[in-house]
């Protein structure tokens, strides 16, 4: 089975190898029929520590590095912050 692969942008690299991603998707509402705005924060890990705050970067499905994370960081375009 295919890695999942999303892109979200960093709220957070405070922690230690951690960056904090949040992922946005849009879905149309099925009664309303309205563009619906919806996010998710995933917690992926880091080696390198190079996430910065504000920074668009891509995560990838791994097996779990520990608790909360199961996600690690592949790329990241320039920096927003």
């Amino acid at each position: 089975m295919p890695k999942r692969i999303m892109e979200g942008v960093v709220v957070s690299a405070k922690q230690n190898k951690t960056a904090i991603v949040r992922v946005e998707r849009t879905f149309t509402h099925p009664v309303l029929k309205k563009i619906v705005r919806r996010s998710k924060k995933y917690h992926a890990h880091d080696e390198a520590n190079a996430a910065v705050e504000g920074q668009t970067v891509t995560i990838r499905e791994c097996p779990p590095k520990s608790k909360l994370k199961r996600w690690e960081l592949v790329t990241g375009e320039g920096s927003d912050a």
